[in-house]
């Protein structure tokens, strides 16, 4: 462990060093090519500012209005007969939108049920088992310029979707 530890500290600034140390030997002007690059940088975080504003106020209409919590008591006694508990349910809708908003979700259902319940392992299950569809959509997409994404939002909802099947399926049967 140890040695992961320390290979974990030293990788990063090794790489650093490597490219400086090739950079220079071809000629690089590489402080030049760093501002550069830090000025792209921030011109890119302020081009994906409205898509994340955009989205948070989205989350939140959601979160605040009550809808979310309606639609859980709507589907809750399909959700008991198939064994799948209804507290995973906002994890789930949640994921493919926002990772943040997810994992604060993880987190308070670990808090509420335990992580070694069958909610902790299949909320921790399902997070590495989706994506955040939405938000790459949003983000990446809007940041490059694509305006045609049905496609790829059909792709990546149907893979959260067989992701969030698979964790459930895979929990039951591991851990139950």
């Amino acid at each position: 462990m140890t040695l992961i530890t320390t290979l974990s500290t030293w990788i990063i600034p090794c790489i650093i060093l490597i490219v400086l140390v090739v950079a220079t030997w071809k000629k690089v002007p590489t402080y030049e090519s760093f501002v550069e690059g830090g000025k792209e940088g921030i011109n890119m975080a302020f081009s994906l500012l409205p898509f994340l504003l955009g989205m948070m106020v989205s989350i939140a209409i959601l979160r605040g209005s009550g809808a979310l919590e309606a639609f859980i008591e709507w589907i809750s006694p399909f959700l008991m007969a198939v064994g799948v508990p209804a507290d995973i349910v906002p994890l789930a809708l949640v994921r493919p939108i926002s990772g943040t908003a997810a994992l604060g979700m993880t987190t308070e259902l670990i808090q509420s049920h335990g992580p070694d319940s069958f909610i902790g392992r299949l909320a921790s299950t399902m997070q590495g088992s989706t994506d955040t569809t939405l938000y790459i959509l949003t983000v990446y997409f809007g940041a490059v310029g694509i305006r045609r994404m049905g496609d790829a939002l059909k792709v990546g909802l149907i893979a959260d979707f067989i992701g969030i099947i698979a964790s459930i399926i895979v929990v039951s049967i591991v851990f139950l």
